[in-house]
């Protein structure tokens, strides 16, 4: 039986008062309202309610069974508007992931989205890989330029992203500024150990078309270390733009052999497919989608600028 229907069929006539009166408030003929009640009393094995020809009265176990049929009532209709409101008022538990140096450069973002969205408790989980959204729970996943693993996953593009050669000035005063991707084979270049990318440098414009293998110096998989390590004058590193542009811009790093971009990859917000989209995860996705480009171009703006390449 279906038993919260006959939990409420059961309020309906203690309620109304009658079986005659549930029925006509339910729409259904008093013949079924009294056999949906008899089914429950046979189905919980105690007598809820004694019926005379002219009222009736509830009994102890009936009464406490009401109580908790209301309060069973309460929570149904509050989880059903809640779940109806879901794809209307951002709340509940937001899951995403991102690489670290992409995690890191949308926190403006996240502050940006908890500050609208209050009710919201965003889950920021950081990686170098790209996880699969439906193996893993996560609600968006930003990553880095690859298929779709599953046909049930939509892709949203947010922009592309590229690394770009950088070293210290004092780097360059002791060794000298490469001025063809060649000259790399006589300088100290860092390795990124990132798999998602090759660990060769690949230079393939047709005029300076070479490739550079990293020496065994230095190793790390994480941008904010290169960016360290590179910024100490430990060799020339092969950094994002968007981490590299503070530094170039304040001058504790100068961009190497502008205008080669390395390790181009575009940049996709994956979820999901749902017909209905809960509404913190498409007003994140909405977010994402009108300033992290933005964002990207300003960083491309400061990398760019002559000034700052050697």
């Amino acid at each position: 039986m279906d038993m919260l229907h006959a939990m409420r069929t059961f309020a309906r006539v203690v309620e109304c008062g009658s079986f005659a009166a549930a029925a006509n408030a339910l729409d259904i003929s008093a013949a079924q309202v009294s056999r949906i009640v008899a089914e429950l009393e046979n189905q919980l094995q105690t007598r809820l309610l004694h019926r005379t020809t002219r009222r009736l009265r509830m009994s102890e176990a009936g009464e406490r069974f009401l109580e908790r049929c209301r309060q069973i009532m309460l929570l149904t209709e509050e989880a059903v508007d809640e779940a109806r409101g879901a794809h209307l008022t951002p709340r509940g538990r937001l899951r995403f992931h991102s690489t670290h140096g992409l995690g890191m450069l949308m926190m403006p973002l996240v502050a940006a989205y908890k500050a609208a969205c209050p009710e919201v408790v965003m889950e920021l989980t950081l990686s170098q890989r790209n996880p699969d959204p439906l193996d893993e729970g996560h609600d968006v996943v930003i990553t880095v330029g690859r298929g779709l693993p599953d046909s049930q996953l939509i892709a949203i593009p947010l922009g592309s992203i590229y690394s770009i050669l950088c070293a210290s000035p004092e780097y360059l005063a002791r060794h000298g500024v490469p001025q063809r991707p060649q000259d790399l084979h006589e300088h100290v270049c860092l390795r990124m150990g990132d798999p998602l990318f090759e660990e060769d440098w690949a230079f393939e414009q047709s005029a300076d078309k070479c490739v550079i293998l990293p020496q065994d110096t230095f190793l790390t998989n994480v941008a904010d270390a290169m960016l360290h390590a590179t910024e100490l004058g430990m060799g020339i590193g092969l950094i994002p733009y968007y981490s590299a542009s503070k530094a170039i811009a304040e001058g504790r790093l100068c961009r190497l052999l502008a205008p080669h971009r390395l390790r181009q990859r575009e940049i996709y917000a994956i979820y999901p497919s749902r017909h209905y989209l809960d509404a913190k995860v498409r007003t994140w996705l909405d977010l994402l989608k009108e300033q992290l480009p933005v964002m990207f171009a300003a960083h491309e703006q400061v990398v760019d600028d002559p000034r700052y390449s050697r």
